[in-house]
């Protein structure tokens, strides 16, 4: 009797250790990646200026004409003239982070375009039925 007495005890540290793998594993796969995105985040938040555009979480596109440091909120100019006072929390991503002068894109624009070739537009072509 004594012998299968033994025998039964040792096997109960089995569920307790899987329990416990599972517990770690969790924290590795879920918890930690979680968190890592929230420094981020919070991260970007942090970092905003004028000039950024961004993107808030509910959906909307602007650009980020002021920064109030003490109450934590950002000024969206969302359309021209049309000025949006939200919660720098509410800024969800970083779509360019600053001003880009309208001059420099003409000119890379320019550059892109070849001028020397001859672009013909591709004819109609009609279907006979």
């Amino acid at each position: 009797m004594p012998i299968a007495a033994s025998a039964s005890g040792g096997g109960s540290f089995l569920p307790l250790l899987l329990i416990i793998v599972f517990i770690v594993g969790m924290y590795f796969l879920m918890i930690r990646p979680q968190q890592r995105r929230n420094r981020d985040l919070q991260q970007l938040q942090a970092s905003l200026g004028p000039g950024a555009e961004v993107m808030t979480g509910s959906g909307i596109y602007g650009t980020v004409t002021d920064v109030d440091e003490d109450e934590g909120t950002v000024s969206l100019e969302v359309s021209p003239g049309v000025t949006l006072r939200m919660a720098r929390a509410a800024v969800a991503r970083v779509i360019s982070t600053g001003e880009v002068a309208e001059d420099d894109t003409a000119e890379e624009a320019d550059d892109e375009v070849d001028h020397d070739t001859d672009v013909t537009p591709n004819p109609i072509i009609e279907r006979k039925d």
